[in-house]
Formats: C-alpha cells, sequence, structure tokens
C-alpha cells in the first residue's frame, strides 16, 4: 500500500477512535487549512448606485481573477444590484466597508441549479452568492450582503395560505423555491469572514456537502425590514470539519443549525455532519439558539458548542427529528452556555411538527403526475424502523439560563430512549419545570432547576433518569 494512503487510514482511525472514546483532539482540525486571495486585484467594473444589474460585471471579475491563478475581486464603494454570481478557486471576493452587494428582487436572476433543500435533493434556484465544486475560496470583508428577501417572504406566505387549505402543508416550502443568500456546496478550504447579511429570503448561509469551512466574525440582520420565515442564519448540511465562531445572529428560524439530510432521500444519500465546532457567537432572536435537526437522516455527530449566548432566542439547545427521518444524533457536547428570555432551555424531541414531517397526498391528486421533488418526498422509507431516529450521549456543561418558560422537555420514543444525557453544573430559571419522558440513563451533576409555578420535572416511561 502506497505510504501516504497508509498514513491517511491510519490518522482517519485515530480521530474516529478519539471522537468516539469522548476525546475532543479532533476539535484542532478544524476550519479552512488554506485561505484564498493573493497580490492580485480585480476591480469590478458598473454602476455603483443599484440601480442596474451588475452581475456580469461581477462575475467577470471573479473570472478574470481565477483564470490568472486567484487573487482578489474588489468593490469601489457604493451599492451593487445583483443575481447569483459564482466564485472560483483561489479568489477572495471583499466586500469591503461601505459596499453593498444588494439583491435582485427578481426570481429569473438566480438560475435554477442541482441542489439540496430541506434535506431533499432537488432544483432549486442558485443563491446570490455562490460557492460550488471549488477547492479554496474566500468571502471577507466588513460590507453588507442585503437580499432584500421581501419577495420570497411575500411568495411563501401567499402559497402557504393556498397550500394549507388543500392539506398540502408538507410540500409548500419545497414549491415555494425561495433565495438563499449564501451556498457553499461541495467545496472545501472556505473562508467567509467579517460580512453582514441582512434580510435572507430564505437561509442566509448554508454549507452544504463540504468540507474544511471555516464562518468567522459575521453578522446575519434577518428583520430589519420584515419578519421572514424560514430564515436561518447559518445551517451546516452533511459537511464536515466545520468551524463557526464570533458570529452574531438575528434571524426567525434557527439562528445555529446543524442538518443531514430527511427521510428517503436523505437515507439514500448517507452523509453525516460531523466534526463542527461552534464557539463564541450570540443568538436574538430565531428559532434555536443551536438546533440539531429535524433533517438527521445521515447522522450528526462529533460537535461541540461552547461559549454561545442566547438573548431572547425561541430555544436554546434544540435536537428535533422525526419518525421517517432515521439517523443518529450522538457524541454532543455544549459547554459554557448562557441563555435569557428563551422558549424551551433544552428541548429534544422524535416527533416535531407532525403537519410539516410528514407527508401524505390528499384525495384528488395522482401520484404519478406530481413533480419529481413531490414523488421524493412521499417515497416511503421501508422498512419503517430505518426512520426512526435516535439521540444519545450527549453531554452539557455550564449552562446558566436567567429565564425559561420551560426548563426540559425531552420526549423520546417507545422503541427510541433519548440515552447518555449528562448534565453538570447546570442552572436553570423557568416558568415551569417541564417534562422527560421515554429516555434512559441521564446523569446529573449540580442541575438546579427552580421554576415559578413550584413544579418539578415530570419523568415517565424512563429509566435512570432522577431528578
Amino acid at each position: 500500500m502506497n505510504k501516504g494512503i497508509f498514513f491517511g487510514l491510519f490518522l482517519l482511525c485515530r480521530i474516529v477512535a478519539m471522537a468516539q472514546s469522548g476525546d475532543l483532539a479532533w476539535v484542532k482540525q478544524v476550519g479552512a487549512r488554506s485561505f484564498a486571495g493573493g497580490k492580485l486585484k480585480v476591480s469590478v467594473r458598473g454602476v455603483k448606485d443599484g440601480s442596474v444589474l451588475c452581475t456580469s460585471n461581477i462575475q467577470s471579475a471573479i473570472d478574470e481573477c481565477a483564470a490568472k491563478g486567484g487573487g482578489v475581486v474588489v468593490f469601489e464603494p457604493g451599492i451593487y444590484l445583483t443575481g447569483s454570481v459564482f466564485l472560483k478557486e483561489g479568489v477572495e471576493l471583499r466586500i469591503d466597508k461601505g459596499v453593498e452587494i444588494r439583491g435582485s428582487q427578481e426570481f429569473k436572476d438566480y438560475p435554477e441549479i442541482d441542489t439540496r433543500i430541506a434535506g431533499i435533493e432537488m432544483k432549486w434556484p442558485a443563491a446570490l452568492l455562490n460557492i460550488i465544486g471549488v477547492r479554496r475560496a474566500a468571502i471577507t470583508g466588513e460590507g453588507t450582503v442585503n437580499a432584500r428577501g421581501k419577495f420570497c417572504w411575500d411568495k411563501y406566505w401567499a402559497m402557504r395560505k393556498e397550500y394549507d387549505a388543500k392539506g398540502l402543508r408538507w410540500i409548500v416550502d419545497y414549491d415555494s423555491k425561495r433565495v438563499r443568500t449564501l451556498l457553499v456546496q461541495k467545496s472545501s478550504d472556505i473562508t467567509v469572514k467579517g460580512v453582514r447579511f441582512v434580510d435572507a429570503g430564505f437561509w442566509t448561509v448554508q454549507i452544504l456537502y463540504s468540507d474544511h469551512v471555516t464562518v468567522d466574525g459575521i453578522t446575519v440582520r434577518n428583520n430589519e425590514n420584515g419578519h421572514g420565515p424560514s430564515t436561518d442564519g447559518v445551517d451546516v448540511d452533511s459537511s464536515t470539519w466545520v468551524l463557526v465562531q464570533n458570529c452574531d445572529i438575528d434571524c426567525n428560524d434557527d439562528d445555529f443549525c446543524l442538518k443531514a439530510g430527511r427521510d428517503w432521500d436523505g437515507l439514500r444519500v448517507n452523509r453525516p455532519t460531523e466534526y463542527v465546532v461552534i464557539r463564541n457567537c450570540t443568538a436574538r432572536k430565531g428559532g434555536g439558539l443551536l438546533t440539531l435537526g429535524s433533517e438527521t437522516a445521515g447522522s450528526i455527530r462529533h460537535v461541540l458548542a461552547t461559549d454561545l449566548i442566547a438573548k431572547g432566542t425561541g430555544n436554546g439547545f434544540h435536537i428535533k427529528s422525526a419518525t421517517t427521518r432515521g439517523g443518529t444524533v450522538e457524541d454532543i457536547h455544549i459547554r459554557n452556555i448562557t441563555m435569557d428570555s428563551v422558549g424551551n432551555a433544552i428541548l429534544f424531541t422524535m416527533n416535531w411538527n407532525p403537519a410539516y414531517s410528514y407527508s401524505t397526498l390528499p384525495a384528488g391528486y395522482n401520484p404519478d403526475s406530481v413533480p419529481a421533488h413531490w414523488k421524493t418526498m412521499l417515497h416511503k422509507v421501508e422498512p419503517a424502523e430505518r426512520g426512526i431516529p435516535h439521540f444519545r450521549d450527549i453531554y452539557v456543561s455550564g449552562m446558566k439560563v436567567g429565564s425559561a418558560k420551560k426548563a426540559v422537555v425531552s420526549t423520546g420514543l417507545d422503541g427510541s430512549l433519548v440515552s447518555g444525557v449528562h448534565l453538570d453544573n447546570v442552572t436553570i430559571n423557568a416558568g415551569t419545570a417541564g417534562e422527560i419522558s421515554y429516555a434512559k440513563d441521564w446523569e446529573l451533576k449540580g442541575v438546579v432547576i427552580t421554576a415559578k409555578d413550584g413544579s418539578k420535572v415530570v419523568v415517565k416511561n424512563a429509566l435512570g433518569v432522577n431528578f
């Protein structure tokens, strides 16, 4: 065997062994290993007042820079109106202070590509900024990327009203085809640093099928001109060796979220999210400070989240899945978390949002003539046991919650108990204590839950769980 291949396999086996033993030495290896850019600078030409579409000007500058071996694409101060642009290898797109990249509000300016959305592979509009199939690229600077997503929000709510009435809540998110702000897909050694993202039409930053990615010091403000649905902050989706740090998120769905595929299609792809570090970050408005799921099919494991703050966030630490998702969430380490004015401080559920999570074709529709992505969603997981998710080996230490509506809610399944949860030095002040069901082997040290209503955590259908 080639010595290089042998050493690579040895190193991989060593990393896997360390992760399985609880050793977090792998943490040192997350993030981009090299940085794009160089001495070459290419300036974007075009109208700088936001009145004329500059997509071709920006793309030409990127292409020129890449053709010359890589470098930095820069903008003079101003507003640049654009549709989808695509970074190339070795290119740093630098959006300096005083520069605003402003997203087009015409869907035609975002060509459809092959990608994955909310756990299934399908055709979907490209993002405003795209890094696809690239090794070594970067987006940096202190400027602003304003996606102006209201045109997507309005489309969704109009469709939602129509679809809900027809029993199609489960598919409307996929049919509405809203525009992401930044997509990193099938790429390696990518850095996103310092940029301010505003008003995403859908997810803000999605890291998909990629490895060795760093997201550092970005700010997300998706509530500046309304309150758009599904405007996640950072989504790490079937990706590995990812570092997210020093970020500040205000959005209308999950702030920091790890995903790994949905139902039959996610099980088919079977790609995990693993070796992920999230540290020194703040979540403001949003669905969850840290959310794992609901797309869990490929499994989510080997995660460290540390020194995080939640201020007014819907949930704190949230693991969610459904009985058709499958996959395992395991070896999760949560440390030094501070929360105030949150909904549920700790929330684990294996039957999340049934109206959205389960696909049923209403009467009157021909299953042979529905769109391809409908068929994907309707494809049954067989045997059904493959769809049962598993949560285990979860370590929470140093959590302080000043105010929550509920302290702890954990709901497993009769055939899949939430197991191996370790709570150490956890202090929660809440309106009510909460409940735990279908669980086993929880270890509690220094856990103090103070409920305004005087309640205690209710435990049922559990083994080795004592509050």
